[in-house]
């Protein structure tokens, strides 16, 4: 499975992304789906997943009422909608597929490259 992160950029604080991710070769309607980031000089952590069908979702207490992560199966397509974007959330942002859904980046099978959101202040 491949997967391909686009939809990063530079937004002010308070502003608003969508982040997309399109999956290839595999079947996507199978897979558990997180987000993670990464800011610079600190360690990747978890942001957001949701299950094989779109029915659960969990997300990371900072981000909570701000993102919402969702799915389209027939786009091979999962999103993370960015609202009221904080400096804190600049980092480069990876999303990843996996049998399982965990908050651990390593427990997920497939992994893409990341895509960019920068938010000034």
């Amino acid at each position: 499975v491949q997967l391909q992160a686009s939809g990063g950029g530079l937004v002010q604080a308070g502003g608003s992304l969508r982040l997309s991710c399109t999956a290839s070769g595999g079947t996507f309607s199978s897979y558990h789906m997180g987000w993670f980031r990464q800011a610079p000089g600190k360690e990747r952590e978890f942001v957001a997943r949701i299950s094989w069908s779109g029915g659960r979702t969990y997300y990371r207490g900072s981000v909570k009422g701000r993102f919402t992560i969702s799915r389209d199966n027939v786009k091979n397509t999962v999103y993370l909608q960015m609202n009221n974007l904080e400096p804190e959330d600049t980092a480069v942002y990876y999303c990843a597929a996996g049998a399982t859904g965990t908050t651990d980046w390593i427990s997920y099978a497939y992994r893409g490259q990341g895509t960019l959101v920068t938010v000034s202040s």
